[in-house]
């Protein structure tokens, strides 16, 4: 299936107004439950190629996060809220790379 390439950013309402200017869909939520609910919804169409989720809303679904990987799309990203990273994002990095060279050159933990 063949996106078209519109992004959708899920989270904090601090967080996903400013992409609204650059012409993404902003959904602005603060559960898990309901990050599930949008993303199952934005799966079902054909016009969303990335989602942008904030990383205090994916830690709470992270099972399904690492499910959607395997797909082709929607890609989902992790990004930090307005008010900072927790680290979920770059741990999830971390982990795809060592998975895919064998090795962390990430440095630091």
């Amino acid at each position: 299936m063949t996106k078209t390439g519109k992004i959708a950013v899920i989270g904090d309402k601090d967080s996903v107004l400013a992409f609204k200017a650059v012409g993404a869909e902003t959904y602005p939520l603060s559960s898990g439950a309901e990050a599930k609910s949008k993303i199952a919804e934005l799966l079902k169409r054909d016009d969303c190629a990335v989602i942008f989720i904030t990383e205090d809303v994916a830690v709470e679904i992270e099972e399904t996060l690492e499910k959607l990987k395997k797909e082709t799309y929607p890609i989902i990203i992790p990004i930090p809220t307005a008010s900072g990273s927790n680290g979920f994002g770059l741990a999830g990095i971390r982990k795809d790379v060592e998975k895919a060279i064998g090795a962390d050159i990430l440095g630091d933990k």
